[in-house]
């Protein structure tokens, strides 16, 4: 296989879509999740029941299960990865009963090597369901790819070797315009879809010479500000700025400050590092509490701007000065900005300034905020971060003039 396949476990998820509310509460209990299987070769094939194999082969859509399954398009997500998969909607009543096991099987082959498909297996036992219930139950499966043409074999069948399957076509394909963009996963490859937005970064190999230093500034809230809840899309962005930002040789010293503006307190801080702790940054938000109001924080209605002024301040003065100062998250609209005089007090920032500005709808929201204020006064860049590309090509851009404004110090330093 070479280092084309990555073989890893498909994750899915068991609900229902309701006709009767009552009914799909109660059918809607968890179901227990059997060993997640990725089926490794043996002698240079992979080991499956005749019958699958069979079914898989035949290339002939079957419904003795009845069931509906919708590939979902390759789409490119935050963090650079084409994302793929499925959904399958089954008659609730067709599982009715106790005990039942529903069995997926599927091989994604890369049309470019036909010869070397990827097998994902999965075991969902069904809860207990009555003769009547109504509405479907809904199994997601998900799958990452890089760019190329894939084929798709797919089928499910229950206790009963009863089959459902389904076959498709799927293109993992960046626009001319994304050309540029350096997918992370190679070409013709499958990989498994990754849960864990925290795991640690694998290790890059740094510019040599004199590498960069930034630091950098995360406000670790939610994209709607009157949410309650951290959403996973919402921490998958920002964590993927980061790892962008990480991933760059030319840097070699982080120094990480996370933080949430609405509650107004600085969760997680890392100084001068050679590497992104991710796993400490998630261990960190878990002690978020977004939901929890302070009856102290509300009579205070300008608390957010006076925490972010002091924020602004201590982290341009304390610590070994960087090469750039970069603010990254969504929108913040305080009551107040922050005020122009304490931003003359911070003093000249000998260093360039960014804003990586997490913002899904920009035509809603087309106002500066109040991060964007500051940057601004200290004659920073702010970049749109809406779609992938954005954040691909921002990050190239900003270290580009991070370089830049470097040497040009430097050179000046030299003349005086």
């Amino acid at each position: 296989m070479g280092d084309r396949r990555i073989r890893a476990p498909l994750a899915f998820r068991f609900f229902c879509r309701p006709r009767r509310i009552s009914l799909c509460l109660l059918a809607a209990v968890p179901s227990t999740l059997y060993g997640q299987v990725v089926l490794q070769p043996f002698n240079g094939s992979v080991r499956v029941f005749n019958t699958d194999l069979a079914v898989l082969e035949a290339q002939d859509t079957r419904q003795d299960l009845p069931c509906t399954v919708i590939p979902s398009k390759p789409n490119i997500g935050f963090d650079l990865r084409f994302h793929a998969g499925f959904e399958v909607s089954v008659p609730l009543r067709e599982l009715a009963g106790g005990d039942n096991l529903l069995t997926i099987l599927f091989r994604v082959t890369p049309d470019s090597h036909k010869d070397e498909p990827v097998y994902f297996s999965q075991r969902v036992r069904v809860p207990p369901l009555d003769d009547d219930a109504k509405g479907d139950a809904i199994l997601q499966g998900a799958f990452d790819l890089g760019e190329g043409k894939f084929h798709v074999d797919w089928l499910m069948r229950d206790r009963s070797e009863r089959v459902c399957s389904s076959y498709w076509d799927s293109e993992a394909l960046l626009p001319t315009k994304d050309k540029q963009v350096e997918v992370m996963i190679p070409p013709d490859s499958i990989a498994a879809a990754e849960h864990e937005q925290f795991k640690e970064e694998p290790p890059v190999e740094r510019a040599q010479g004199d590498p960069l230093s930034v630091k950098v500034l995360v406000n670790f809230a939610p994209q709607d500000a009157g949410s309650s809840v951290l959403q996973p899309m919402d921490t998958s962005a920002l964590v993927s700025i980061l790892r962008t930002i990480s991933r760059d040789p030319r840097i070699g010293k982080f120094s990480i400050v996370a933080f949430n503006l609405h509650e107004r307190r600085v969760v997680y801080r890392q100084e001068d590092a050679d590497r992104i702790d991710f796993p400490k940054i998630g261990e960190a938000l878990e002690t978020l509490q977004l939901g929890t109001i302070d009856m102290k924080r509300l009579a205070d209605k300008n608390g957010e701007t006076d925490f972010l002024t002091q924020l602004i301040t201590k982290e341009i003065h304390s610590g070994s000065q960087p090469d750039a100062l970069i603010f990254a998250g969504p929108k913040v609209m305080l009551n107040e900005n922050v005020p122009s005089d304490s931003l003359k007090d911070v003093g000249e920032v000998e260093y360039p300034v960014f804003y990586m500005n997490y913002n899904l709808n920009p035509q809603q929201v087309p106002w500066k905020d109040s991060i964007s204020h500051a940057v601004r006064f200290f004659k920073g860049y702010e970049y749109t971060i809406s779609r992938p590309r954005d954040l691909w090509f921002a990050v190239s851009e900003m270290v580009g003039r991070i370089v830049k404004s470097k040497h040009s110090r430097r050179a000046a330093g030299a003349v005086e």
